[in-house]
C-alpha cells in the first residue's frame, strides 16, 4: 500500500464508539430501520411471555414497597418496538395496571398498534417512581475498544465503515483510568478490552431519574473475575452472529462490565446494588422451569400440555449457558431490594 493509500485508509477510520453511534442511531442506522431488532436477534422478551410476567411481578413488589402509590411508573428503557412494556401491562393485576404509567424509551419512531396509554419517548423521563427496566440496553451503548500494541501499550482501535481496523492513539485520561481499575490488559500484544465508561455514565443517568423505586439492567455481562481476553465486540444480522461492520447493516454489541456500572454512584448515597444471574432473579420471581406432575396428564390433559410448554419456556429463560447466564443489576432507590 502506498503512503497516500495508507493515509486515506486512516483518514476514513474513527474510534469504535463514534462509528457504532452512527451505525446504530444515526440517519438510516440499524435501530431506526422499520423491521425492528426482533428481525435480527431474539431476546428474553421474544422468547416467552413468561419474561414479561416475571417483570410484572417485580413491578408489583416495587408497588408494595412504595406503599401502593396513586401513580406507579414503569419505564422500558431501550424498548425496541414496545414488546416488553405491552406485555407487562397485560400481565399486571387490574388494580395495579390501572395505576401504572407506562413509558417506552427508544430512538426509533413509535410503532403502529401500540396501546395509546404507553408514552413513547426518545430520552429518559425526568422522574420515575416505580420500576425502570433496561433489557439489553447497555450492551448497545457504544464504547471504544482498546488493543495492546507490539510495544505493550493499549491503543484505541479505529475502524472504517467497511469494518477494517487500525490501531490509533494510546489510551489516555479517564479511559486509561477505567482500564486500569476495571479491565487491566497487561502487556501481551493483541489483548483487547471494551472501555465501559460510557455505559457506567449512562446507567448512572438512568438511576438518577428514579426518585423512589428500583432500576434494573439485564444484559450479556462479565465481571472482573472473568474478563474475556480479546473482548466481546460482535455483530448480529438476520438471527446470526456476524463480524461487526459499522455501516448500519447489523447490530453492534459488546458484553457489559456490570460490576463497573454497579460501582458508579450517581450521587444519591444509594444502597449497594445487587448483581446476579437471570436464572437466580427469575427464580426469585417464581419462575422455576419445573415440569408438571405426570398425574396432571391423566386428570387434565390440556392443562398438562399447557404447563409442560410453560415449563419449557421457563427452562429456556433460566438455562445455564444461555439466557439464564445474563446478568441482572438491581439498584434500589429509597426501598429495600425486592429480590432479597
Amino acid at each position: 500500500m502506498t503512503d497516500e493509500a495508507t493515509r486515506e485508509t486512516a483518514d476514513d477510520a474513527r474510534g469504535w464508539r463514534a462509528a457504532t453511534e452512527a451505525a446504530l442511531y444515526g440517519p438510516g442506522g440499524f435501530y431506526r430501520r422499520p423491521e425492528g431488532p426482533a428481525a435480527h436477534f431474539r431476546t428474553s422478551v421474544h422468547a416467552s411471555r413468561l419474561f414479561a410476567g416475571a417483570v410484572a411481578r417485580l413491578l408489583c413488589r416495587v408497588d408494595e414497597a412504595l406503599g401502593h402509590p396513586g401513580a406507579l411508573d414503569f419505564v422500558d428503557m431501550g424498548a425496541g418496538r414496545g414488546e416488553l412494556v405491552a406485555g407487562v401491562l397485560a400481565a399486571l393485576p387490574a388494580d395495579v395496571a390501572a395505576r401504572t404509567r407506562a413509558c417506552a424509551v427508544e430512538v426509533a419512531d413509535r410503532p403502529p398498534g401500540l396501546p395509546d396509554r404507553i408514552t413513547w419517548l426518545t430520552e429518559l423521563p425526568r422522574t420515575v417512581t416505580g420500576l425502570l427496566f433496561a433489557n439489553e440496553w447497555l450492551d448497545n451503548v457504544p464504547v471504544d475498544v482498546a488493543e495492546v500494541d507490539p510495544a505493550g501499550a493499549p491503543r484505541l482501535v479505529h475502524v472504517r465503515r467497511d469494518g477494517l481496523e487500525l490501531l490509533g492513539e494510546r489510551v489516555s485520561g479517564e479511559d486509561a483510568d477505567w482500564l486500569a481499575r476495571w479491565w487491566p490488559l497487561g502487556g501481551e500484544p493483541g489483548l483487547r478490552a471494551e472501555i465501559g465508561l460510557p455505559r457506567d455514565r449512562a446507567w448512572a443517568d438512568a438511576v438518577a431519574c428514579v426518585r423512589e423505586g428500583l432500576a434494573v439492567a439485564v444484559d450479556y455481562a462479565h465481571t472482573a473475575a472473568g474478563r474475556p481476553p480479546f473482548g466481546t465486540l460482535t455483530g448480529f444480522r438476520a438471527g446470526r452472529a456476524t463480524l461487526p461492520v459499522p455501516d448500519g447493516s447489523c447490530d453492534i454489541t459488546a458484553h457489559v462490565a456490570l460490576d463497573a456500572c454497579a460501582a458508579l454512584d450517581p450521587g444519591h448515597g444509594l444502597p449497594e446494588a445487587l448483581v446476579c444471574t437471570q436464572r437466580d432473579a427469575l427464580r426469585a420471581l417464581g419462575l422455576t422451569g419445573a415440569r408438571p406432575s405426570l398425574a396432571l396428564a391423566s386428570t387434565h390433559p390440556a392443562a398438562y400440555v399447557r404447563a409442560l410448554a410453560s415449563a419449557g419456556e421457563a427452562a429456556e429463560l433460566t438455562a445455564a449457558g444461555g439466557l439464564g447466564d445474563f446478568g441482572w443489576l438491581l439498584q434500589p432507590v429509597g426501598i429495600a431490594n425486592p429480590l432479597t
